[in-house]
């Protein structure tokens, strides 16, 4: 796959504003994990981000039928006549939703528990080190990067880091840094997987129901085995209900709605590129924290967003092939 013909501006600012959701997502896990345990949070956000988009596809279900009755093929999906395409397309959704569904399980469930220790900020850098293994994870699947996007990933990174630890910061190997790790090797696995569906046809909102169905059933054994007996968290109605806002959040804006927009902003963008632009999330949550809670920026955090701006626009300068030249 060549890496300038998949730049779409529109499929770029849906990620953009996924990142956005999910930049104040990280204070809604830490909040919502003082109530509750990491798999009882995960499994009832994902739980919620299932059910608000139940609507959504009902919806859309009820117009293909109005179609059928009235043999109208106006109505499209991916391009094509939504009632053939539907057809054609619902096994590979479900197959879609089942397979992105167990990869977000494993990867949001580790960076739940790892949360319990790590502080945000290295949460952040180590999560979103997805950019530089997205990539590296595309050359087996034959996908190319070019050597402007790579450059753009390590700008990013150094970008990261200014931002989450800063130049001065205590940078301390723990235990729970390795299951960041994993959750950002695990994440790269998901855009992957998420691109490569996009690519066989499947529904952006299915794939996003059926993927939160799934993880959601994959957290409940933790939750119920887990969460009381290894975290020593309460797995109460009480403790769900003191937690409820934070949930709310991650359910219905990072789940319903910033996964889906990943989902369908990802049909027309790079996977490497794609990465980049969701882990500004780091950059979104610094700057909501200025704008909303009058946090002050520092130099070290002003330089990281400079950077990994500068990494997004790099990696969108369009490379011409030598056919072209």
């Amino acid at each position: 796959m060549n890496d300038t013909k998949k730049k779409n501006p529109g499929h770029c600012a849906l990620l953009f504003l996924a990142a956005v959701i999910w930049g104040a997502a990280f204070v809604a896990q830490s909040a919502g994990m003082e109530k509750v345990g990491p798999f009882t949070f995960s499994t009832i956000r994902f739980f919620l981000g299932s059910l608000v988009l139940i609507p959504v596809l009902t919806f859309r279900m009820k117009r293909r039928v109005v179609s059928d009755i009235a043999g109208d093929a106006t109505v499209t999906l991916n391009g094509t006549d939504s009632n053939q395409s539907f057809r054609k397309n619902l096994r590979t959704t479900g197959k879609a939703g089942l397979v992105c569904g167990c990869i977000l399980a494993v990867a949001a469930n580790l960076q739940q528990i790892a949360m319990l220790d790590a502080p945000a900020g290295k949460a952040g850098f180590l999560t979103a080190l997805y950019i530089v293994l997205v990539p590296i994870v595309g050359i087996f699947m034959k996908k190319k990067t070019s050597v402007l996007t790579w450059c753009g990933v390590f700008l990013a990174v150094i970008g990261l880091y200014f931002l989450c630890i800063g130049w001065g910061g205590e940078f301390l190997f723990q235990a729970s840094d390795l299951l960041l790790l994993g959750c950002a090797l695990v994440f790269s696995f998901h855009i992957i997987a998420v691109d490569h569906f996009n690519e066989k046809g499947a529904d952006g909102i299915g794939l996003s129901c059926v993927q939160f169905f799934t993880a959601g059933v994959l957290s409940l054994p933790g939750m119920l085995l887990l969460d009381s007996n290894v975290f020593h968290k309460a797995v109460s109605f009480t403790a769900i209900w003191d937690a409820k806002w934070p949930i709310l959040y991650a359910g219905v804006l990072s789940c319903g709605v910033a996964y889906t927009l990943q989902v369908i902003g990802q049909k027309d963008v790079h996977p490497t590129l794609a990465s980049m632009i969701m882990s500004l999330e780091s950059v979104t949550s610094v700057i909501a924290g200025f704008l909303i809670l009058s946090q002050k920026l520092t130099s070290d955090e002003l330089i990281g967003c400079g950077l990994m701006f500068a990494a997004i626009v790099l990696a969108q300068i369009p490379v011409r092939s030598k056919s072209e030249s």
